[in-house]
């Protein structure tokens, strides 16, 4: 595999870097305190790829077992305990740990534990999920819509949830 394309045909490169302080608040809280920051959108990064930090509250949830069609995704645990499962089990990640989806893995993740936790959230190509997130949150402030309305709203942002291995 060799490098892509060149995208910048620029000879003599550009001051075009986005610095964001870890003291900026996050752009999503959900009802139950879990906070999301939008560390790199797929707009920003031209589509390349999305980069969030999600800090869940402790026994805070998360999505069971999904795939996508149209992205990977990747976790990284910078702090506490997360489950994420791989498509055949719960897997306890701790700070340093790596999963990565492929198109079609199925995957989830969740803290369960009595504590917060902090990962990454890589999302290849930059797929738009900021209002992915911003409706789950609406959704548990408010409630879900029917049946019906939440197969479109998944169909929609790309999302297929299975049962368990």
């Amino acid at each position: 595999m060799g490098y892509p394309e060149p995208r910048y045909q620029g000879d003599s490169g550009e001051a075009n870097a986005t610095y964001r302080s870890v003291e900026q608040a996050a752009e999503l809280v959900y009802p139950n305190g879990t906070r999301c920051h939008y560390l790199a959108t797929g707009e920003l990064t031209r589509g390349l790829f999305g980069l969030y930090r999600w800090e869940s509250v402790a026994r805070g949830g998360g999505p069971g077992p999904h795939f996508h069609r149209t992205f990977t995704e990747s976790f990284y645990v910078l702090a506490g305990n997360i489950k994420i499962y791989d498509g055949r089990q719960w897997i306890d990640a701790q700070p340093g740990d790596f999963v990565h989806v492929p198109e079609g893995g199925i995957h989830g993740f969740r803290n369960d534990s009595d504590a917060p936790a902090t990962l990454l959230i890589h999302f290849a190509p930059g797929a738009p999920r900021e209002a992915y997130f911003e409706a789950n949150a609406r959704f548990a402030r408010d409630g879900r819509p029917g049946e019906s309305e939440m197969a479109d709203f998944y169909r929609e942002h790309d999302n297929y949830f299975v049962a368990e291995a």
